[in-house]
């Protein structure tokens, strides 16, 4: 039985050191919707065993960028390499069997169990034909069990664990997010696209997320490229940052140098002058605060703010009782 890994066996880690996976190359990609330019010659490489995000304000060309990575969009120009492989113009599934997978914005199922959802991420490398699986031949049901086998460790990995065969519509919304993000490490990938991971999570959730990441970055081996806007997450967990803007690569850097940029600041705050809108400029300078913050504490300053002086109310009742209602 032939199930493809990434430095890891279906049953367990494998014994020699994991190998890394190819750079993934972006050159002068262009993709047009008509007279539209989405994406206009942007370029980046996604070095080996990296967390490389991708940013920018909505209409950027993030997801269509991603759309060209994943074959779900063919571009006018340019080209996508996966080491020496050309990725250019190839059909998803292809693009999956040579070891890119992707997470979409949305939940895609709820359908079944989490172990249910998990296989349908080892359906591209079953060996097994139709026939045999439905005969339930010696070999199938091997492999059957080297599958399930290898999707309960990557539940144990993602955080999921204790839910593998809980119903997925049972879940909270952060499990359901990571259900999608497990489903792809299924896959065996050795590069992972992540499109906006915490997008809708709580603070626990998305401290959460941004650890299994972390973990499946370390024990895997591989490469991962992230689309978020939480600007917290990303500051802590990118190698290296890319900022796009009206379909153009704006800047490339790591997040120190992204978080100072200029021309960044510019195109988030929409001012070339950062301290008329601290709230942001404080966003990109400290990525911890928005997850460490105190949603009780929250709650507290909120409260403390709220008028308190008595006679406020006393008036207000006074010039909205009805005239009248209380005379003898």
């Amino acid at each position: 039985m032939n199930i493809r890994t990434t430095g890891r066996t279906a049953t367990g880690p494998a014994a020699g050191p994991q190998a890394a996976p190819p750079a993934l190359h972006v050159r002068d990609v262009t993709v047009r919707f008509a007279g539209l330019t989405a994406l206009d010659a942007v370029s980046f490489t996604v070095a080996p065993g990296s967390v490389h995000a991708l940013i920018g304000p909505n209409g950027a060309g993030k997801s269509t960028c991603f759309n060209v990575l994943s074959g779900l969009c063919r571009p006018a120009a340019g080209q996508v390499l996966l080491g020496d492989t050309d990725l250019t113009g190839l059909a998803p599934h292809r693009i999956a069997a040579l070891g890119v997978a992707r997470t979409f914005q949305n939940i895609v199922t709820t359908e079944g169990t989490v172990a249910d959802n998990l296989m349908l991420g080892r359906h591209a490398l079953s060996r097994a034909g139709f026939a045999a699986s439905a005969l339930r031949l010696p070999g199938a049901v091997r492999e059957q069990r080297a599958h399930l086998d290898r999707v309960r460790e990557i539940a144990e990995l993602t955080g999921l664990g204790a839910h593998v065969d809980t119903p997925v519509a049972l879940l909270s919304y952060g499990d359901r997010k990571r259900v999608e993000l497990a489903r792809a490490l299924c896959l065996e990938p050795r590069v992972l696209l992540l499109d906006e991971p915490v997008a809708g999570m709580n603070g626990a959730e998305r401290a959460a997320t941004a650890d299994v990441v972390r973990t499946v970055r370390e024990q895997l081996g591989l490469s991962v490229v992230l689309v978020e806007h939480d600007m917290g997450l990303v500051m802590r967990l990118a190698d290296e940052v890319t900022v796009l803007d009206f379909g153009r690569r704006l800047a490339h850097g790591t997040p120190d140098e992204i978080r100072r940029h200029p021309e960044v600041l510019r195109a988030y705050l929409g001012t070339g002058a950062p301290d008329e809108t601290p709230e942001i400029q404080e966003a990109l300078e400290t990525p911890e605060a928005a997850e460490t913050a105190d949603p009780a504490e929250t709650t507290k300053t909120t409260k403390a703010t709220e008028p308190t002086d008595p006679t406020e109310t006393t008036e207000e009742t006074a010039v909205t009782e009805p005239p009248g209602e209380n005379a003898p």
